[in-house]
């Protein structure tokens, strides 16, 4: 935010030391400190030479005695101050548009960012954990976008290999035929009963195996799979899927099909569209021609055995294979060739991986080598890693046995969220006519929020039941807030009420006073979050904001005011409030609704 002061403290101190004094900055104060915004001189003593304290005491001197400032305190190099109501409310809530622009980054500082995320398999359906890639990934792109970065969502669609081959054989011998509409279930999740009935298969075979075999009891499951008839024929159907059979290739394309339909409408309950999709069947190829370049210019060398490799400086990364002896591609391989389509495709001045924290260290070796091959964009490339999601009780309902549906998970939010909303309808009363729409929308908000409120490198647990209540740190809580303003918005007697022209220096109670300057950091919280690519500080944000208006709503009352004046510039307060929750609501991608 820019406020008065700033410009008049400029031209004062340039008269006083006598040389040109860069742009004042000031920050609004951290939670816990005297005062409204601070200024640090250091900035200012490093561009003119001077000793920071000094400058601190002179802007002090001047501060007090300004028309906008309430009170001035002077700590070592900064200078605290608390603004005079009417002038907070004229620098920030008084001009809306310019607050709600205050979010956007100045031009020179926005970027082109390629932001890849959600990244399923396409042998069953997306889970819980998907759950919070889709959510942190899609909020992160939106961040983004809200501060003005151009951002495009990608999506690396795992749809080949030995996992998709036990879906394709276990259909082969178990499905009869079956298909989505004769079973009436989603494709994925039909897909999904054959992986795991190829795992019961595969579990028979190996107990079989090692009973006919007492000398097999001590390996792992791994080192039996191409020992089974099952594991043979699924070895046998990759190599024919790569050697393009038209029978395998013709099954593979079908349930892929039905897969794919299924991830569209899990991926429209949760508003996901992704502007790109690469699929691993087409660019597992890539990136051998690299390798070879870059064996050229010494960045890899050959291994004894034939394999190419490459030795990292940095010890922590050992050595990494980049091509088996047999001349074969190994999973860093292809990422090289995709990281590059996608850079050739797009131009961006970075790219972001969101994928989990298990997967640290590939993509340090992955920058690593970019960076050796001199690309000098690799200093730009970012693994937006992700702790674990657990639920406190176990399962709710898994096709699986181990994992938790996306779809069982949307389905239980939104029973919860229906349950929640009837509970608050007087007796006697009828249910909401949109009672399904509101349903879906506070089950969802309450999802995504639990997700976004914990720094995304956190592992946490979701527990659904804590996420649905429409009191404490929740989802349910911010939507009831934004709703709560609308109704009133809409009440007849405010309705009518001109909040074009309010007098703000009506507004003078410490809790009119908090809400406005609560306001003004609306902007410095969509910075934070797109800065630290973290949409806790966004949600945390709005979780303050709502809390800071459910107090000045106790306090402060906008229809029984005591005067007309009053109550128009309480109305046009409010009426910000409610326009900051819904736009801050909307990038962290959740749904708002007018009525709860």
């Amino acid at each position: 935010m820019n406020f008065a002061f700033q410009k008049d403290l400029q031209n004062y101190l340039t008269q006083q030391l006598g040389v040109e004094v860069p742009e004042i900055t000031a920050e609004l104060c951290p939670e816990g400190f005297d005062g409204d915004v601070t200024v640090s001189c250091f900035p200012l003593a490093k561009a003119l030479r001077k000793n920071p304290m000094q400058i601190a005491q002179q802007a002090g001197e001047f501060l007090s005695s300004h028309a906008d400032v309430e009170k001035v305190e002077v700590a070592k190099a900064f200078v605290n101050i608390t603004l005079k109501t009417a002038a907070l409310m004229r620098d920030t809530v008084a001009d809306e548009t310019a607050l709600m622009d205050d979010a956007l980054l100045p031009a020179a500082e926005r970027r082109k960012i390629l932001i890849e995320f959600s990244a399923p398999n396409t042998n069953k359906p997306q889970h819980l954990g998907h759950v919070r890639n889709n959510t942190i990934g899609m909020s992160t792109a939106a961040i983004l976008k809200r501060a003005g970065h151009a951002v495009t969502q990608v999506n690396l669609v795992n749809d080949r290999g030995i996992h998709i081959c036990k879906s394709m054989i276990a259909y082969q011998r178990f499905g009869e035929g079956c298909t989505p509409e004769s079973t009436g279930k989603k494709g994925d999740h039909l897909v999904g009963d054959f992986y795991v009935r190829y795992n019961q298969e595969l579990e028979k075979q190996i107990a079989e195996l090692r009973e006919a075999h007492p000398e097999y009891a001590e390996e792992d499951k791994e080192a039996l799979f191409l020992k089974t008839e099952i594991g043979q024929a699924t070895a046998k159907m990759l190599q024919d899927w790569e050697a393009e059979d038209p029978a395998v290739r013709e099954l593979w394309q079908l349930m892929n099909s039905w897969v794919f339909d299924g991830f569209a409408q899990t991926y429209k309950r949760m508003g996901i569209k992704f502007d790109h999709l690469y699929l691993e069947s087409q660019t597992y190829k890539l990136g051998k021609d690299i390798i070879q370049q870059g064996l050229e210019k010494g960045v890899f060398h050959k291994r004894e055995d034939g394999a190419t490799v490459i030795d990292f400086d940095d010890k922590s990364l050992g050595t990494k294979v980049v091509l088996r002896s047999d001349g074969t591609s190994v999973y860093i391989t292809q990422d090289i060739g995709t990281t590059l389509l996608k850079q050739n495709d797009y131009q961006p001045d970075q790219q972001i991986w969101v994928v989990g924290d298990e997967q640290i260290y590939h993509f340090k070796v992955l920058f690593s080598i970019l960076k050796a091959l001199g690309y000098a964009w690799a200093e730009n490339l970012v693994h937006m890693a992700y702790g674990m999601v657990n639920l406190p009780t176990g399962k709710m309902k898994s096709r699986e046995g181990t994992v938790v549906d996306a779809d069982d998970l949307f389905d239980e939010m939104t029973r919860l969220a229906r349950e929640a909303t009837l509970a608050r309808v007087p007796e006697g009363a009828e249910p909401p006519a949109d009672l399904e729409e509101r349903a879906n929308a506070i089950g969802m908000a309450a999802l995504k929020f639990m997700l976004l409120k914990v720094n995304p490198r956190t592992t946490i647990m979701f527990d659904p039941n804590a996420a649905i209540k429409f009191e404490g740190d929740t989802g349910p809580y911010v939507l009831y807030a934004y709703a709560r303003i609308s109704s009133m918005l809409r009440q007849p007697e405010l309705a009518a009420v001109d909040t074009a022209n309010v007098d703000w220096s009506l507004l003078a109670t410490p809790d009119e006073h908090r809400l406005a300057l609560r306001c003004a950091k609306y902007g410095d919280a969509v910075h934070k979050a797109a800065r630290e690519l973290d949409s806790s500080a966004l949600a945390g944000y709005l979780l303050d904001l709502a809390k800071d208006f459910s107090v000045f709503y106790n306090h402060c009352s906008v229809k029984n005011a005591e005067t007309p004046a009053l109550q128009a510039a309480r109305l046009a307060l409010s009426k910000t409030v409610r326009d900051i929750l819904g736009d801050g609501l909307h990038t962290l991608t959740i749904q708002t609704i007018e009525s709860m």
